[in-house]
């Protein structure tokens, strides 16, 4: 065994005797499963790390950020400068994760929002 192996398995055991560990949640029970079923099994790991270590997917985040755009268009901005500005933004966005899709989102967005003023106003052609 290396000396850094040894080392970390003398503290580990050292704090295990000293009851360090005994009060952990989930203590004595299996680990949970993780939700990686697509994953090769050789990748799992760094997927692991990555997520513990807070990292997001581009496709992911994109996607909060568009949320939170439409939130904040449909509670209504102070002014119209700001609102166009967040239209913008939108539109941006919608771009970037069509492209990461390999579709275009900003037509199903335009698509969604004429049918949406469609419904909405009891237009039926």
């Amino acid at each position: 065994m290396r000396f850094w192996d040894r080392l970390a398995e003398e503290r580990i055991q050292e704090a295990m005797a000293q009851g360090a560990f005994d009060d952990l949640p989930g203590a004595g029970r299996p680990l949970p499963a993780e939700d990686l079923p697509g994953v090769p099994p050789e990748l799992r790991m760094a997927y692991r790390i990555l997520k513990n270590a807070g990292y997001v997917p581009e496709e992911v985040q994109l996607r909060r950020e568009i949320a939170d755009v439409h939130r904040l268009l449909a509670e209504g901005l102070a002014s119209e400068s700001l609102a166009a500005d967040a239209r913008r933004r939108l539109k941006l966005l919608l771009q970037r994760l069509g492209e990461l899709r390999g579709d275009d989102l900003l037509l199903q967005e335009r698509y969604l929002q004429a049918l949406a003023e469609r419904l909405g106003n009891g237009d039926e052609r």
